[in-house]
């Protein structure tokens, strides 16, 4: 158990090193948040709706801390229209409340407590 938990903790921290390079190396800009989500399916949809938006470069969402790593063009998209598309794929997004029929389209296991 404790290994598992290092090795989470040691993905976690070269994903935002590589992140944090990534910005750097391409003029991106980063941004954190939190959505809210349960599972595996909701990482997948969660990262799939940000990065369907041209601009959106990378995101990576922990099914831990619940947070939403980004790196995107502020050029191209801005930081409340990619809570806004994850919003519409039922996951409230830091600032941005999905409405209860893109909540109820949810699968059960996605059903995160509002």
């Amino acid at each position: 158990m404790k290994k598992s938990l290092m090795n989470r903790l040691l993905l976690s921290v070269l994903f935002v090193v590589c992140t944090f390079a990534q910005v750097v190396a391409g003029g991106g800009k980063q941004a954190t948040f939190k959505v809210s989500g349960n599972c595996g399916m909701c990482e997948r949809k969660i990262e799939g709706a940000a990065t369907s938006l041209k601009g959106v470069k990378s995101a990576a969402w922990s099914q831990e801390t619940k947070a939403l790593v980004v790196v995107y063009n502020e050029k191209l998209v801005k930081l409340d229209d990619i809570k806004a598309k994850i919003a519409a794929a039922g996951y409230d997004a830091e600032g941005k409340v999905a409405s209860q029929e893109a909540y109820d389209g949810l699968p059960g296991c996605c059903k995160y407590d509002r």
